[in-house]
């Protein structure tokens, strides 16, 4: 099924890149839980998104099976809209930090040895659909890791479904962005003006 998921998204994510390169993602920041699932475990973490630009966002993600695994994700995302901003897809990369079980084959004795609390480093890789209704996001996504170190099996793929509640509207940020720049061009333009003024002065 996983196999299957990510191949959809792939496929899909590649046809609508050809599509435009207008931006995505009506908000700002949000906040809630993922529920996950791959092959071993189910994991219930808590993430953050942040809009940092138009169409780029980054997104935190710590989650855990409340059992041997958890894990630390820092990502960074790009957004395109679909319909309409309200409904994109997204894609994009991160790192993973993590205590996770491990399976080791032996191959002499045809036996596998399981280690728990292994530190690990890893790679991730995120494709999704995210739509925003009424001040809530939900988003379906799949994000494979590749595991650098403290882990085997190497691969692991995870899907994942995100229901985030918006805590900062995208135009409320947009608002505060373009105020700041304005103060930041007054603040250049009097700095200017003093500077030009300053021999007068001193005379």
């Amino acid at each position: 099924m996983q196999k299957i998921i990510f191949v959809v998204i792939i496929t899909f994510l590649a046809g609508c890149a050809m599509a435009g390169k207008s931006y995505g993602q009506s908000y700002g920041t949000a906040l809630g839980l993922r529920l996950a699932n791959n092959n071993s475990y189910r994991m219930l973490g808590l993430t953050a998104q942040q809009r940092i630009q138009k169409g780029l966002s980054v997104e935190a993600i710590l989650q855990s099976d409340f059992n041997v695994n958890t894990t630390v994700h820092a990502l960074i995302k790009k957004h395109r809209p679909l319909l309409s901003k309200r409904l994109n897809y997204y894609y994009g990369a991160g790192i993973a930090l993590g205590l996770e079980e491990s399976w080791k084959k032996v191959p002499e004795t045809r036996t596998i040895i399981q280690t728990y609390g292994n530190h690990t480093l890893g790679v991730d890789i995120i494709g999704g659909v995210e739509m925003t209704l009424m001040g809530i996001t939900f988003s379906v996504d799949y994000k494979p890791n590749v595991n650098l170190l403290g882990r085997e099996p190497w691969y692991s793929g995870q899907v994942g479904i995100s229901v985030r509640s918006v805590l900062v509207k995208g135009s409320r940020q947009n608002k505060k962005r373009r105020q700041k720049a304005r103060e930041r061009r007054r603040e250049n333009s009097q700095g200017y003006f003093k500077k030009i003024l300053e021999p007068f002065k001193n005379n």
